[in-house]
């Protein structure tokens, strides 16, 4: 069955009913500031698995979270270093997902095994009021095939996986393109794991300050 789609709307009145999908347990792809995400609501286990199938992600890889604030963030982590409080107050919200310690809840479908989970808070309004009506955190990854190209529109959405997901969002086209940017604080030096839409020349120095 193809995925239904919600207009965003004027009002954003599209994010209430994607909420209430989530919520349901639903996997349901929404616009950011980058590029289109697929969203499962983090406390269900089922959920974050079909996530992993619906983009054939192999089940060694974390699954990255969304958060609506800071304070959302510092929830997720066991411990939250000098080093975040300073990329959370330069790039929060941004492109830039910091990888932390994670707390013991977390599922293991989200950390993978590792202990450590990633978090951003995206630079978007409307991904940001769909996350804080899902209770401020949201397992997400981008809303494409497993090795595919990102996807910047709805379109693009339904075309990769329409049929192995339940509904998306459209709020027209992405204004980034280019996924965040990921930077591990677990280990020490602080290590960049993937070079995304903030130059991680930006992310070093500040940790180098």
């Amino acid at each position: 069955m193809k995925a239904k789609r919600i207009p965003l709307g004027d009002a954003m009145q599209g994010v209430l009913e994607a909420a209430k999908l989530l919520n349901a347990g639903k996997l349901v792809a929404f616009p950011t500031d980058t590029v289109y995400g697929l969203g499962a609501c983090l406390g269900l286990s089922e959920a974050v698995q079909a996530l992993y199938t619906a983009k054939g992600r192999p089940e060694n890889r974390p699954i990255p979270v969304l958060v609506a604030s800071v304070e959302d963030a510092r929830k997720l982590a066991k411990a939250v270093p000098e080093s975040a409080e300073k990329l959370f107050k330069a790039f929060f919200p941004g492109p830039l997902t910091v990888v932390l310690p994670a707390v013991e809840w977390i599922p293991s479908e989200i950390t993978a095994g590792t202990g450590s989970v990633g978090v951003r808070m995206p630079n978007s309004q409307a991904a940001l009021e769909l996350i804080r009506l899902c209770g401020g955190a949201l397992a997400v990854t981008s809303a494409n095939l497993s090795g595919h190209t990102e996807a910047t529109t709805a379109d693009e959405v339904l075309r990769q996986i329409g049929d192995r997901i339940d509904a998306v969002l459209d709020g027209g086209k992405c204004p980034g393109g280019v996924p965040s940017t990921v930077v591990d604080l677990t280990v020490d030096p602080p290590a960049i794991l993937r070079k995304g839409a903030l130059p991680p020349e930006h992310v070093m120095r500040l940790l180098s300050e």
